[in-house]
């Protein structure tokens, strides 16, 4: 028998937005900031950087210029892993979970575009390349399952859930405040996906293995959007997941390879 654990997960954009605000310790939405300098750039598909999430780039004299290293597994890989697996019949909580989670890593990638856009820092451009390969392997399963894409023929920042549209307008109005603001988004982002994951855990096996590979990715993507908040004098509390949950990922150390 299957075990799934399942909680609701009702979002209100404006009430987000609102907890946004009180976690950013040191924002200043009045006058924007200017971005730290940061010398990156993305790693290229199937190659793996020596830079972890807190440390400095080389060049930079600044603490706070940190950014995201690791490049997620790709899709066609995730997707010759999953042929090696049986398919599964789905629940329907499965099912709902594997649509949400599309539109959830499209909603990361999108964020991260408009901020990068806004705030030009290695690290959004670097975790937005990341988060097209997570929903790139989500989108992998809806093809197996034969589940209708909700992403399909969507522009960035156009969503199928009036609930994710509802979240992305309010996050990226959040992130265009200030850097720190930015960040924090960002991190709330993390803090989100890595709740979510949890909460539609499966036994399911090919759908558990991108589950944790898009789980590990998400616990980088907060260590890497932590720093970048302590390097601006700021910190983060988390709205979704516990402060246990979240001190000991951002203490542990940068994850690599595959989570199975």
């Amino acid at each position: 028998m299957k075990k799934m654990v399942r909680r609701p997960i009702p979002i209100l954009a404006v009430a987000l937005a609102t907890s946004l605000a009180a976690a950013a310790c040191g924002s200043d939405n009045a006058a924007p900031s200017t971005p730290t300098a940061v010398t990156s750039s993305v790693v290229p598909s199937g190659a793996e950087s020596t830079t972890e999430p807190g440390s400095t780039d080389a060049g930079s004299t600044d603490a706070g210029s940190t950014t995201d290293a690791v490049t997620p597994i790709p899709a066609d890989e995730v997707q010759a892993a999953i042929e090696t697996i049986p398919v599964s019949g789905l629940t329907p909580a499965e099912r709902e979970g594997l649509l949400h989670m599309r539109e959830e890593e499209k909603l990361a990638l999108d964020v991260y575009q408009a901020l990068y856009e806004r705030w030009p820092l290695p690290v959004f451009d670097n975790i937005a390349a990341a988060e097209a390969t997570h929903t790139a392997s989500v989108k992998v399963l809806l093809d197996r399952y034969g589940l209708a894409d909700p992403a399909a023929g969507r522009a960035a920042g156009s969503f199928e859930s009036q609930e994710m549209q509802a979240l992305y307008d309010a996050l990226v109005a959040q992130g265009s405040g200030s850097l720190v603001d930015a960040l924090t988004v960002g991190a709330t982002i993390e803090d989100l996906d890595i709740a979510d994951l949890r909460a539609r855990a499966t036994d399911t096996p090919d759908i558990a293995l991108v589950y944790a590979n898009l789980e590990r990715g998400s616990r980088n993507h907060l260590r890497a959007f932590s720093a970048q908040l302590e390097g601006q004098g700021a910190g983060y509390t988390p709205l979704h997941i516990t402060q246990s949950d979240y001190d000991a990922i951002v203490a542990g150390a940068i994850e690599r390879g595959p989570a199975a």
